[in-house]
């Protein structure tokens, strides 16, 4: 692999059991000034699924798919794990990785669009770890991949399945992606890329069918402008035109996070119920070989 000696896997992590609940969103929360109530509020969301997030566990899984699929193609280097906001922390990792002797690393991170809160972010969190790190190994950032083939096919596929499960009558894709704020997203190309990759899995999966994009999960006091449409907002619009069955896919995210499980598992669901509406959510990629062997595609270009 030329000047790279290992893989960095890097994602936002999430408590493991009830009492990480609350530590953890006040680490993800940290000097933004997000009242009490509102982490509390928050914290309902985990503790419906027994205070434990899914993403730790996906990035086990991917960790081995990764490690696996490297194997398979004769690539010999050792994967690692760190988070940005819970164990495995970014900085105990890296620390790890200079024991271990590595010298330079790629990071593959667990969000696949340009922008702060999905790229720049990390690469900080990334620089704040090493430098508290000496001598730690230099880190680079694989990427954006949200174009990529490895990327969109598995949600084409996913949301092909997913609208075949529906009535063909007035059916209706709903792209979905976290907000952010429009301050965010006026310098970065979050919102087109977005719509490039919605595009692509709507004339992919469903040639015909309508299709919107909205965003979901904003968690900006309400003085602060937002990408809209909410999602539920939408589904009600959707419903006021005669729209029956919607299927939605959550382009902005890798796998099932717990804004997948939450705000459209249960609360987008229980919307749409309210409203009539047929509904079913699309899978995301995970550990489809496809977005697995990402990893490996991006490491080989550089």
């Amino acid at each position: 692999m030329g000047t790279y000696d290992a893989l960095l896997l890097v994602s936002f992590g999430g408590p493991e059991g009830p009492g990480d609940v609350m530590p953890f969103l006040e680490n993800v929360t940290r000097g933004r000034g997000v009242p009490r109530e509102r982490l509390e509020a928050v914290g309902e969301h985990y503790r419906l699924f027994g205070g434990v997030s899914p993403i730790n566990r996906q990035c086990r899984e991917l960790k081995a798919a990764i490690e696996a699929d490297l194997a398979a193609h004769g690539v010999d280097l050792p994967v690692y794990w760190g988070n940005r906001n819970w164990d495995p922390y970014l900085t105990d990792t890296v620390r790890r990785m200079k024991d271990d002797g590595i010298r330079r690393a790629a990071a593959f991170v667990t969000s696949a669009y340009s922008g702060y809160s999905c790229s720049d972010q990390y690469v900080e969190d990334i620089e704040r770890a090493r430098a508290e790190v000496p001598g730690a190994p230099e880190i680079d950032k694989l990427p954006v991949y949200c174009l990529r083939p490895g990327f969109v096919d598995p949600f084409t596929d996913a949301a092909r399945e997913a609208l075949e499960s529906l009535p063909e009558a007035a059916r209706h894709l709903v792209f979905t992606a976290h907000s952010v704020p429009l301050s965010q997203a006026g310098r970065a190309d979050y919102v087109a890329e977005l719509e490039r990759v919605a595009q692509r899995v709507a004339e992919g999966a469903a040639p015909g069918v309508p299709w919107s994009l909205v965003y979901q999960s904003r968690s900006g006091p309400p003085s602060q402008p937002w990408l809209e449409p909410d999602v539920c907002d939408h589904l009600e619009e959707l419903r006021a035109k005669g729209v029956t069955a919607v299927a939605v896919v959550p382009i902005g995210f890798v796998s099932d996070h717990m804004e997948v499980k939450y705000d459209l598992d249960v609360e987008a669901a229980e919307r749409a119920a309210e409203l009539g509406l047929d509904y079913v959510r699309a899978a995301t990629p995970h550990t489809d070989p496809r977005f697995v062997a990402l990893a490996r595609e991006l490491l080989l270009e550089r």
